[in-house]
């Protein structure tokens, strides 16, 4: 083979082999065009508007993950790579990633399995895996929380599902629990309307059902006293904090006294 037709060879595989590479980045470009405008679409359909947003989000991010698996699969189809070749390997890495991504799958799977049981939902304030806070999203393998302090927490799913998980944002009403030490000699019914005295007062206390305080348990000098006050959840912290300031105001407005330290005794 002379050199004229081994260049005309070069020049042809280099023209087809750019023809399917110009092609496949073509349908790379317009294929993510496609996508776009059709996860905009989906967005707004009446059945997902209507979707609560948990799960909305994570159908959408499902949806969105096979679109590109789909368009991932045209460009190699175009670019000539024998797909029952590709299918078969993608076969064999499958196994191995699989056990490789023990976790991740562990991960995924706790996402499937919150969206079906669904013990909570974006807004909600929760405590589990250790964190507490606002639920920001819920991904295929994190839920993102909110802290109080506004730093934001990826725990993995599947330990979610793994965790126990408390609610805080489920229920319309919530209960401030509070305990307060005071010197046992103090007249325990004063004490009482001391105390209930500045619950009242709050606009943020609820009447039903009715505030709570009782003597809980005796302590070194004194007794310790639970006060349990009813309140909107979106009020609690508002309430809370309310309570700490007014409750010891009123104590020491009556002249209640904290326990009294016992004098220990040189022997």
């Amino acid at each position: 083979m002379d050199m004229s037709n081994v260049m005309s060879v070069v020049v042809g595989f280099l023209t087809t082999a750019g023809l399917r590479i110009l092609l496949a980045l073509v349908i790379y470009i317009v294929g993510r065009f496609v996508i776009g405008k059709l996860m905009k679409l989906f967005g707004k359909l009446k059945a997902f508007t209507g979707m609560d947003e948990t799960a909305r989000n994570y159908i959408m991010t499902f949806i969105k993950a096979t679109l590109y698996v789909i368009l991932g699969v045209a460009i190699i189809a175009q670019l000539g790579v024998n797909m029952a070749s590709v299918i078969a390997v993608i076969a064999s890495c499958g196994v191995a990633v699989g056990l490789a991504m023990q976790g991740a799958l562990s991960n995924l799977a706790g996402g499937i399995m919150l969206l079906i049981f669904r013990p909570f939902n974006v807004g909600d304030y929760i405590v589990a895996g250790g964190e507490e806070g606002v639920v920001k999203r819920i991904s295929l393998i994190y839920t993102v929380l909110n802290t109080v302090d506004n730093k934001q927490v990826s725990i993995p799913n599947g330990s979610m599902m793994n965790a126990n998980i408390t609610n805080a944002s489920v229920e319309n009403v919530r209960r401030v629990d509070l305990t307060f030490n005071i010197d046992g000699a103090e007249p325990i019914k004063k004490v009482q309307a001391a105390i209930m005295g500045a619950v009242i007062d709050s606009k943020l206390a609820m009447a039903d059902p009715a505030p709570q305080v009782e003597p809980l348990a005796g302590i070194p000098g004194g007794l310790q006293y639970t006060v349990r006050v009813w309140c909107k959840t979106s009020d609690y912290w508002d309430l809370y904090f309310e309570l700490m300031r007014e409750i010891p105001a009123a104590l020491g407005i009556a002249g209640i006294a904290g326990p009294s330290t016992p004098v220990k005794v040189n022997k």
